[in-house]
């Protein structure tokens, strides 16, 4: 693959899913039992063979410092390049970073420093699996100033969206931004690829211009001006935009052909934390869940993700839930559809319940 560098946003988006980003970034959200989100663009950077990226932070960073450390779980702890933080200014000023446009200025002096032609931009708020060494080949390919990487699913009004069409060739041909209409359309999922160079032409034009919207002020009226095209993910697909799409993504790893698709052919790498293995007594039962290291289980659990060190006592009847690690569910509880951030204790006898639709939700350290 053509020598490329990575940036990772770990903050935009956090006022989607605020239960979860209370304390801490979008990037640290955990997943499926003992990930973070941000491992999943991290990974596919590494898988495609890209050993310098960036991960532009904000507030709320500590628990995504802590994840990643010096970046060696990901084989980028190195003496060149390798895992940099950037810091979370906007650029013009010391303030924070307000939207994508002002975190690529602050990433400007990571930018020029780069040895790389090609630049992956991508956000940590999102499941799937990619093999970028594919995209920079299209992209090479169709002589694209832009590729921006798209899903076809149904269209979602819930937050900011943007949406393109193509023509036989991939070129992108017209761009809606919260689009009005709906069905199954090309939706952008915020991972795009461009010539480091040229990225840098855009944000210094935009300075000079006083733009305010990457989306808007860019790539929307780019569609006539610049050579873009749209390169299509096949397969799953989850964008962690709320507590339910949170809720569901985690249940769809239940499903043993999503979980192969995610984590069979390469490796999702994160943080290695050992623990001992999780213990089941005689009156545990355990149907369709996945279990993490340090589990105690004296209860019935169905269809859940429990984290690290969750207990369940006796007697206590858990199902479609997601227990954050060291989680306390005491004896003779009853919990349906239930989110629990970490550190959290319900007492004996309670009866909580959501929906798939609307998790009731726990926060971190909460004692019921």
């Amino acid at each position: 693959m053509a020598s490329t560098v990575g940036v990772i946003f770990s903050s935009l988006n956090e006022e989607n899913i605020p239960e979860l980003t209370k304390m801490r970034s979008v990037g640290s959200i955990p997943y499926g039992g003992r990930y973070r989100l941000v491992d999943f663009a991290l990974s596919n950077m590494v898988n495609s063979g890209i050993t310098t990226v960036g991960m532009i932070t904000k507030n709320n960073y500590q628990s995504l410092m802590d994840h990643l450390g010096s970046g060696k779980y990901w084989d980028l702890a190195r003496k060149e390049g390798g895992l940099i933080l950037l810091p979370p200014y906007s650029g013009v000023s010391e303030t924070l970073y307000k939207n994508r446009l002002e975190a690529l200025k602050g990433a400007t002096a990571f930018l020029k420093k780069a040895k790389e032609d090609f630049v992956v931009l991508a956000d940590s708020d999102a499941v799937y699996k990619l093999d970028y060494s594919k995209v920079i080949e299209f992209h090479q390919q169709k002589n694209a100033d832009i590729t921006m990487i798209y899903h076809e699913h149904e269209v979602k009004k819930s937050h900011y969206y943007m949406t393109f069409d193509t023509d036989v060739e991939g070129r992108i041909t017209g761009l809606e931004i919260n689009p009005s209409s709906t069905g199954i359309k090309k939706n952008y999922i915020n991972v795009m690829v461009a010539r480091t160079s040229f990225l840098l032409r855009l944000i210094q034009n935009a300075i000079q211009h006083g733009y305010t919207s990457f989306g808007k002020d860019i790539l929307s009226p780019g569609v006539n001006t610049l050579n873009m095209y749209g390169y299509k993910l096949d397969g799953y697909y989850a964008n962690i935009d709320s507590l339910a799409s949170y809720f569901k993504s985690n249940l769809d790893l239940l499903n043993k052909n999503i979980r192969t698709e995610i984590f069979g052919d390469r490796d999702v790498y994160t943080k290695v934390n050992d623990s001992a293995p999780a213990k089941f007594t005689s009156t545990a039962k355990v149907k369709n869940s996945l279990i993490s290291d340090g589990c105690l289980i004296e209860g019935t659990v169905e269809n859940c993700i429990l984290f690290r060190g969750v207990k369940i006592g006796k007697g206590s009847v858990v199902k479609n839930c997601i227990l954050l690690t060291e989680d306390i569910v005491g004896e003779n509880c009853n919990l349906a559809y239930v989110v629990s951030d970490k550190d959290s204790v319900i007492r004996n006898n309670r009866v909580l319940a959501g929906c798939e639709l609307q998790p009731y939700f726990i926060n971190k350290g909460s004692l019921i």
